[in-house]
């Protein structure tokens, strides 16, 4: 477990303990949440930018050349 420490203005960490924002079961969701929305986010950036810019078809001899090149990395990384 990793500990943090935040810094507020005084009336806003008031108004998140009110609330029941800074437990640390709270502070897990939140983080938790927004780490989903930008990952989202970055997917429909790239799904927008392919759209945009098509690859072009590979053929089935590209396909095996890049699925042996990925193989033979693996293998020289020792996984």
């Amino acid at each position: 477990m990793t500990t943090v420490e935040i810094t507020l203005p005084d009336q806003l960490a008031q108004e998140a303990h009110r609330a029941g924002l800074l437990t640390p079961e709270a502070i897990e969701r939140m983080v938790r949440t927004q780490l989903r929305t930008e990952r989202i986010e970055k997917l429909k950036q790239a799904r927008q930018t392919l759209a945009a810019n098509p690859l072009p078809p590979m053929t089935p001899e590209e396909i095996q050349a890049e699925i042996d090149a990925y193989r033979a990395e693996r293998r020289a990384a020792g996984r």
